[in-house]
């Protein structure tokens, strides 16, 4: 079993434009809906051998500074260093947030997201994350005019250092069109909730391709109930000797996906993580990719 690539970034170049698989974690653990099990969960996922670890300052979903308490558990025990770490935070607007702010709602955008920033890092006990994503568009249909201040607001951030990249999420092709045609620069990353049922998300993971952006899905698992049952996976999964669940992981590495898992299980951490020894088969691939039609 290897573990995500430790990952040093201040020895890499980073760019918007092309942000490096080296630069890149195999594999990102979410830390949504952990609430109070949040610091000891993010520290778990650490130990286990996660490198990449996916929050948001949003408190209605995430405790943000739960993951900061974990985080400083592993450095002060010697498990890891900031630098082996990829740190991926969110800016999430009013309406995806309850009472518990991070900004001052009457604020520009410009400077709610300067806010959530400062924020999230003092959260976080970091002076930049290495991936900074618009939690979702503010309208479900198109990208709009406070959008593009948000992402310009977003830019100034990552060009004074407080991120190395940027990203969205919660898109659809639409958004992500309109998105590139309004901006000079594409996002680094797009991340998803990635259904079987609808391709696995296939139209967004083509433009992605098409433009170099790095596709990250989540709820791989949770959204897919139905795949992990589905005798195709089971029959992989006995061949091989492996979980279902670690077949989904290894399709989604195969088709170019960079894959989140939230598990709350020390076991199901370590089996993830031993997915990325798992190769698929070419035609196991489109077999699976093809469950949908």
């Amino acid at each position: 079993m290897h573990h995500a690539s430790g990952l040093h970034p201040d020895s890499c170049q980073y760019s918007q434009m092309s942000i490096s698989r080296a630069s890149t974690p195999d594999f990102l653990y979410g830390t949504a809906w952990k609430e109070d099990r949040t610091p000891a969960l993010t520290e778990l996922a650490l130990r286990s051998g996660f490198r990449g670890i996916d929050t948001a300052n949003q408190r209605r979903h995430y405790f943000e500074a739960g993951v900061g308490e974990g985080l400083a558990a592993v450095y002060r025990a010697g498990v890891v260093t900031r630098a082996d770490l990829f740190l991926q935070t969110k800016f999430t607007y009013r309406g995806g947030q309850d009472h518990r702010l991070p900004y001052d709602p009457a604020a520009s955008f410009p400077t709610q997201v300067a806010q959530s920033m400062a924020s999230s890092l003092e959260h976080l006990g970091t002076d930049y994350v290495d991936s900074y994503v618009l939690h979702g568009p503010s309208s479900g249909h198109d990208w709009t005019e406070i959008d593009s201040e948000v992402w310009e607001a977003m830019k100034k951030e990552r060009d004074a250092g407080r991120t190395r990249v940027l990203g969205v999420s919660n898109v659809s092709l639409r958004h992500l069109e309109q998105m590139v045609a309004a901006h000079s620069e594409a996002p680094a990353f797009v991340q998803n909730r990635c259904y079987a049922r609808l391709g696995w998300d296939r139209e967004i993971r083509a433009f992605c391709r098409e433009r170099g952006i790095v596709y990250q899905g989540f709820s791989l698992l949770t959204a897919n109930v139905e795949v992990l049952r589905h005798p195709v996976v089971a029959e992989l999964a006995a061949r091989a000797a492996v979980t279902p669940a670690q077949v989904v992981f290894a399709f989604a590495r195969a088709v170019g996906m960079l894959p989140l898992t939230g598990t709350s299980d020390a076991g199901h951490m370590k089996e993830d993580l031993a997915s990325l020894a798992v190769t698929l088969a070419s035609d196991a691939v489109l077999e699976i990719e093809g469950l949908a039609e």
